[in-house]
């Protein structure tokens, strides 16, 4: 089993931690984590992006001038997409961008990526993170202290101080066990989670 260092809110080392290999010691599949995280990218997707085609746009009725003899091109509608105010050719429409994974795909994707973490030494695990006030500058002293600027921020449930102390700082964010995800481990420099948070999501993961 892996053993990382246990850290204090000060920056310093207070013991080590024993990972559980069924969670953070997998083999890493590559593809499954790509996979995943282009899912996720994809189901954030609307699909709401609309435009008119001939057919959808109003007016038009009426065949501009007759077929022959007037010297012009012949038209039918003046709606048609050579118009202003006419139609698009092959306009896009409201469309599902969802993907499909399996589940036991998704949850081998999340553990091969927090075992790249922990692999890269970039897996910081706190004693504990309890803050006595709503304070960005008291969050940042933490993470100044763990010598990171760019961090997941993993809680055992939803610490309203520690949200909130975090919200503010740019390439800062938060997360509990219930709402981690590929793309946001992948996407962080490093992750830092609480003994409690880290009991938390090899119960969940395990």
């Amino acid at each position: 089993m892996a053993n990382v260092k246990v850290y204090n809110m000060a920056g310093s080392e207070v013991g080590t931690l024993e990972l559980n290999d069924e969670v953070f010691g997998v083999e890493i599949n590559e593809n499954l984590v790509h996979l995943a995280v282009v899912r996720q990218l994809a189901n954030k997707r609307q699909g709401t992006q609309k435009a008119k085609g001939r057919s959808e746009v109003s007016g038009g009725g009426r065949k501009p001038w007759r077929q022959k003899g007037t010297g012009h091109a012949r038209q039918g509608s003046i709606r048609a997409a050579q118009w202003t105010g006419g139609g698009v050719i092959f306009p896009p429409t409201p469309r599902d961008y969802d993907k499909k994974m399996n589940k036991k795909e998704r949850r081998f994707a999340l553990k091969s990526a927090l075992t790249s973490k922990v692999q890269d030494e970039k897996f910081l695990v706190l004693d504990e993170l309890t803050l006595s006030e709503i304070k960005t500058k008291e969050m940042k002293k933490v993470l100044d202290a763990l010598h990171t600027d760019n961090a997941l921020i993993i809680t055992n449930g939803d610490d309203q101080k520690v949200y909130l102390s975090a919200r503010n700082i740019a390439q800062v964010q938060t997360a509990t066990p219930s709402t981690i995800n590929v793309y946001d481990i992948m996407k962080f420099h490093t992750i830092v989670a609480t003994k409690d948070a880290v009991a938390a999501i090899e119960e969940v993961y395990a």
